[in-house]
């Protein structure tokens, strides 16, 4: 079978001109009848071989249909994705990021797909991080494809040296043994957490029944400063003091990977793809790292967390939504969710396929806390919040020692003005 994975560059083209379609391939029938689906994926995403198993297998099922895929870079993807929906030539299916749906819908330019997540796709047992933001005004636009999380990296020699031989549960046991292992020898950090990692601070958020915002009757408000949500504040305070990450920086400044791998460092939080990076600074540490889930207030369910990763969308000037969502619905079911989880080490878009991971330790980790799992505010001008981030310096504000109350609602009024456009 012949390879039809193409280069980004000729998807740019036919983005940027709208009514042409590049390097020379024409949407709809081909001169014998076949039908093609063109579909977008984010490069990195999948692996050739998955890739290739799929189209062939596909293919097969589905006489006279070819799957031709383009591989598109993450960076400057909104533009792309907006210019795509604006022409007359998109592409069939397009993967967005889970928090991207809601700036696509916002356009009027996708399918709704209820009907179709209704009656054949399982909604009922989706991820809800990767459900809820792909619904919007009680419209199912993005049907979820794969999440990914943050979990608990830690350093299993560091831990026994503690006497700590099995993961804590709950949060105040992760606390207790934090300490535990923050007052070691050798100036051992019991956990590295940056003062700005706001992506973790919402899982503390939520956990306590908060939200970083929320919407009534069609306005969003910032929600910081709500006593759950202060609570959650609290959490991070008491956990960051346990190690010695700047109050002042984000997990990137320094990289905290880069910190872990010096050898001195109990815990951090990350997604387990940051295994590989701790691993390339020191190899010394290739069978000493361990995962498990952040520990939530009991020990039944582990801390909420913020899901990453994609969702599968069809545009409205798709040639042919039913042969589209044919594709979507292959790619977002059983079979090949349990094939792109064990390829990918993904966390798959159901909790009833979360045993198709159980034997790989980080990713089983995920699975575990994906089930909880929350996705930022369904706003399009969320991306808006994270661009200026008040949330960041508020956290800083309160590690230093501001009082959380009046940092928390400037930080809300803040995200209030830039929710309403005031930018």
């Amino acid at each position: 079978m012949k390879k039809r994975f193409l280069a980004c560059a000729c998807a740019l083209v036919s983005t940027v001109l709208p009514g042409t379609t590049g390097c020379g391939l024409l949407p709809g029938d081909g001169a014998d009848g076949t039908r093609t689906v063109t579909v977008w994926l984010m490069k990195g995403s999948v692996s050739d071989d998955f890739l290739e198993r799929f189209t062939t297998a596909y293919e097969k099922e589905h006489p006279g249909v070819e799957v031709e895929v383009t591989f598109q870079e993450w960076t400057g993807i909104g533009k792309k994705v907006t210019a795509a929906l604006e022409s007359d030539d998109a592409p069939d299916v397009i993967e967005v990021g889970n928090t991207q749906v809601a700036q696509y819908a916002a356009t009027e330019l996708l399918h709704d797909l209820t009907l179709e997540s209704v009656r054949d796709l399982g909604y009922e047992d989706w991820l809800p991080g990767l459900a809820e933001p792909g619904k919007v005004h009680g419209a199912q636009y993005g049907i979820p494809w794969y999440a990914a999380n943050r979990v608990v990296i830690y350093n299993k020699d560091l831990f026994a040296r503690a006497g700590i031989t099995t993961p804590p549960k709950t949060r105040e046991q992760w606390l207790e043994e934090t300490e535990k292992l923050d007052e070691g020898p050798g100036g051992t950090q019991g956990i590295y957490l940056a003062g700005q990692d706001w992506y973790t601070l919402a899982g503390f958020v939520w956990d306590e029944g908060g939200e970083l915002a929320v919407e009534k009757g069609g306005k969003w408000t910032g929600a910081l400063d709500s006593p759950a949500a202060l609570r959650g504040m609290a959490v991070y305070k008491d956990l960051q003091a346990l190690g010695g990450g700047p109050k002042n920086a984000d997990e990137e400044t320094p990289p905290q990977a880069q910190v872990f791998a010096e050898g001195d460092v109990a815990q951090i939080i990350a997604p387990p793809s940051a295994a590989a990076a701790i691993q390339e600074r020191n190899p010394a540490l290739k069978d000493k790292l361990g995962f498990f889930p952040i520990p939530g207030r009991t020990a039944d369910k582990p801390c909420a967390v913020f899901t990453g990763g994609s969702d599968l969308i069809i545009p409205l000037n798709s040639d042919d939504r039913h042969a589209a969502m044919q594709v979507v619905a292959a790619l977002a079911g059983e079979k090949w969710q349990t094939d792109l989880a064990r390829t990918m080490n993904y966390v798959p878009n159901k909790s009833s396929l979360a045993g198709a991971v159980r034997g790989q330790e980080a990713t089983a980790a995920m699975a575990a806390a994906a089930a909880r799992g929350r996705a930022t505010p369904n706003s399009p001008e969320w991306a808006d919040v994270e661009a200026a981030n008040p949330i960041k310096p508020y956290m800083t504000a309160v590690l230093e020692g501001e009082s959380p109350q009046r940092a928390a609602k400037a930080a809300s009024a803040r995200i209030t003005a830039i929710l309403s456009g005031d930018r």
